[in-house]
């Protein structure tokens, strides 16, 4: 089924790709197969030893033009090509196997229980379709997790925007966590020489670097409690005495017969939503068509966002992550209570500048960012923010209708060369009050005022927020001449004062 201008085209590709690897016996090994009713070798790991050859020989292949026995290949690569006689490196040594599978059409024999075994001996498998190729057919096929694995493409001219894909996934150095030796008992995070393990939050590491153990806080005596520390089951909270409150730094106390004064009104109403309590996650465009100078923009955007909202333990959570060929969690909504500390965590983001995997980062937000782990509240409103500049790379409608399906509700924000149909896909109904578009960078204060204005729906009128503030410095000001008068012995009991 794959046509001769077709078939070169899948040849270019596989020298594009060959162009950003160091093909060197003591570095990267290339072996190819070609598949129809039956399997070739074209060549082994161990038949070239230079790029340069390498590319000869797929430039000099002949097309079979035969049937599509995939799972017959997959099981030639399994039990024959990453074997040590073909070249392939003792697995003592955990050089990564990586098999990269194209198709353009419906195996004629099953390939999810061939698969599976590949995977499970360590093969990372590239599940490439190009036309009417089953997405469940590729999915059998590509290794966990799919977003990062299985890739699907309209036509064979399209194929060539997988190479940029490609060049992150491979030249990312080798990921040992994907090994699947690592023995972490919770979570394990490569790094460029090794991995390390992680332990959850409420756990603390063990001397073995491997297990964990449930964390303690109290017992660290760094919690600054005034009074007393208890443990929850992640973290710990301050409680005081009989006869005290707790402030709100949520940490001192303060006695309840010194509360001299008693108003309805506070900085939280003066200053910030008075009716917008939520978990909100920011999810980020950072693919390489928006630029350093645009990101920082988008960055001011998410602290405009910030600045209006009641960031606290009790009032409204934010989680943020970026997303580009992968997708990464910049904060989690468990991992700050506070407005500043968001702003400098989002200041301190580093744009990543590749792809645009739209879809991939829907579906993180939806599986990951909104669960317990990560600090997502029971009954709690859940919003989520989508940034986007550009048409995505993969799907964005199955995980974006899961979310929304799910209870989350979305805001989907582009400007310039977002699409409109995308846009629609992600967004909540109705599409007016969830869909928001600037034409580029520059229009997006206006934009911003209206999605502020619209999470927010009772942020009080600039009268109101004046007239509030009146009240509070007439408040501090009673209160400061109250606690003078008690401290020079001229009042002794407390005062309560109301202002009608």
């Amino acid at each position: 089924s794959v046509r001769p201008s077709d078939y070169e085209k899948v040849k270019i590709f596989v020298t594009n790709l060959l162009a950003f690897l160091d093909v060197r016996p003591e570095a990267t090994r290339v072996g190819l197969l070609q598949y129809g009713s039956v399997v070739q070798n074209e060549f082994s790991l161990n038949t070239y030893s230079s790029k340069a050859d390498v590319e000869r020989a797929v430039k000099a292949m002949d097309h079979l033009a035969t049937g599509t026995m995939t799972g017959l290949a997959i099981q030639y690569t399994m039990e024959t090509a990453f074997t040590e006689p073909e070249g392939a490196r003792p697995a003592d040594m955990h050089i990564p196997r990586i098999a990269m599978i194209v198709t353009d059409g419906r195996p004629q024999d099953t390939v999810e229980e061939v698969a599976a075994q590949a995977r499970q001996a360590g093969i990372q498998i590239f599940a490439i379709g190009v036309g009417r190729v089953d997405m469940n057919t590729l999915r059998a096929i590509g290794s966990e997790p799919h977003s990062e694995h299985v890739y699907l493409v309209a036509n064979f001219s399209q194929i060539e925007t997988l190479t940029s894909i490609f060049q992150s996934n491979l030249c990312g150095g080798i990921d040992y966590c994907d090994l699947g030796n690592h023995g972490c008992q919770h979570d394990c995070v490569s790094s460029p020489e090794s991995y390390i393990c992680r332990c959850t939050r409420g756990y603390v590491l063990n001397l073995d670097g491997k297990t964990c153990s449930k964390l303690d806080p109290c017992s660290l005596g760094n919690h600054g409690c005034e009074h007393d520390c208890v443990n929850t089951e992640d973290s710990f909270v301050c409680r005081c005495r009989e006869g005290y409150k707790l402030r709100p730094d949520n940490r001192t106390c303060k006695s309840k017969s010194m509360a001299f004064l008693s108003l309805e009104c506070d900085t939280k109403r003066c200053n910030k939503c008075s009716d917008g309590v939520m978990d909100l996650v920011f999810v980020i465009d950072g693919s390489k068509s928006l630029g350093p100078a645009n990101f920082e923009l988008v960055k001011q955007f998410v602290n405009g966002i910030v600045d209006s909202l009641d960031v606290s333990g009790t009032g409204t959570h934010v989680g943020l992550l970026q997303y580009s060929t992968k997708v990464r969690t910049e904060f989690t909504l468990g991992q700050y209570t506070s407005g500043p500390d968001i702003n400098r965590a989002v200041s301190r983001m580093q744009y990543m500048g590749r792809g645009s995997m739209t879809g991939a980062a829907l579906r993180h937000m939806f599986e990951y960012s909104f669960s317990a782990k990560e600090g997502a509240r029971p009954d709690m409103p859940r919003v989520s923010i989508v940034f986007t500049d550009g048409r995505s790379q993969d799907d964005v409608s199955k995980w974006a209708t899961k979310a929304k399906d799910a209870g989350i509700t979305i805001y989907a924000f582009g400007v310039g060369k977002a699409i409109e149909e995308e846009l629609r896909e992600i967004a909540s109904e109705p599409d007016d009050k969830h869909l928001y578009y600037a034409e580029d960078f520059s229009n997006m204060g206006e934009i911003t005022d209206k999605l502020k204005s619209r999470i927010c729906k009772e942020k009080p009128s600039p009268q109101e927020m004046c007239k509030c503030e009146n009240v509070m410095l007439f408040q501090r000001q009673v209160n400061e001449l109250l606690r003078r008068l008690t401290q020079n012995n001229i009042l002794y009991s407390p005062v309560v004062v109301c202002i009608l």
